[in-house]
């Protein structure tokens, strides 16, 4: 299976539907938390995995955006593996809650639309380069898996898709005040047609313009460059000046 589940995982799968994908991991991983949001499946989802023997496959019926990933890793003693095919709306956010979750969610392998796959994978500078891409790529190693085309689907979708695995780790360099960093990263891509100084200055940051001037030539950042040109080192240096200047102290510059 290119998911690399071990005899040992515990995963957590989204969108379980009627077990397609249920079965096959619980054939591999010590014990599968399947989640299912629409009601109408979860009875005959349960149904299919006791006429299959699957006994480590414990069914929740919610949605996965709602739920609480660490009051799940920490009934079942650890860190966990998140598998699904993820649809389009909730894919952002699915990954935000993942990057949050981080502590509880050691990989993940999931299927994205084309589009949103490539924008994860974008390096600096293009155009799919974005907020989702520096949230990820700031705590995790990503690695596409494989590509399906549409063709291979029924009903037959509009676009292809990628199977990526995302396999967090510790970020290097790190933000002194993560919170704040990842609300700098969404003002900056926010407003992404202006220059980084003007979007970040409209994005509701609690700083003030002369913070901003002194914080972007203490991170040796033009205030003229685009989100998109920045790696992500660059807003984790400049977060971390701005976070300083913030808490009224000598800014660190050497990140």
């Amino acid at each position: 299976m290119a998911s690399g589940i071990e005899v040992g995982d515990t995963v957590l799968e989204i969108g379980a539907g009627l077990g397609a994908l249920t079965l096959p991991l619980a054939e591999r991983a010590k014990r599968v938390v399947a989640v299912e949001r629409d009601v109408k499946l979860v009875g005959p989802l349960r149904k299919e995995l006791l006429a299959a023997g699957a006994l480590n496959v414990h069914v929740v019926a919610a949605d996965i955006l709602s739920l609480d990933l660490g009051r799940i890793a920490r009934r079942f003693d650890g860190r966990m593996t998140v598998a699904g095919n993820l649809p389009y709306n909730i894919s952002s956010p699915v990954l935000v809650q993942l990057v949050a979750a981080r502590t509880f969610v050691h990989r993940a392998v999931l299927m994205f639309q084309k589009e949103l796959a490539e924008r994860i994978l974008s390096p600096p500078g293009r155009k799919a380069f974005g907020r989702l891409t520096v949230m990820v790529s700031y705590c995790a190693e990503v690695k596409k898996i494989f590509e399906l085309p549409a063709d291979a689907f029924f009903p037959k979708p509009k676009i292809d898709s990628i199977v990526l695995e995302i396999r967090f780790r510790e970020p290097l360099p790190a933000a002194a005040d993560e919170p704040f960093f990842f609300a700098l990263v969404a003002a900056a891509f926010g407003q992404r047609r202006k220059m980084l100084r003007n979007a970040l200055a409209g994005g509701r940051l609690p700083v003030t313009s002369e913070m901003l001037a002194h914080g972007l030539g203490v991170a040796r950042i033009s205030g003229e460059q685009r989100a998109e040109t920045l790696a992500v080192e660059d807003f984790v240096r400049l977060s971390n000046a701005l976070t300083a200047a913030m808490r009224g102290r000598r800014p660190v510059t050497d990140v």
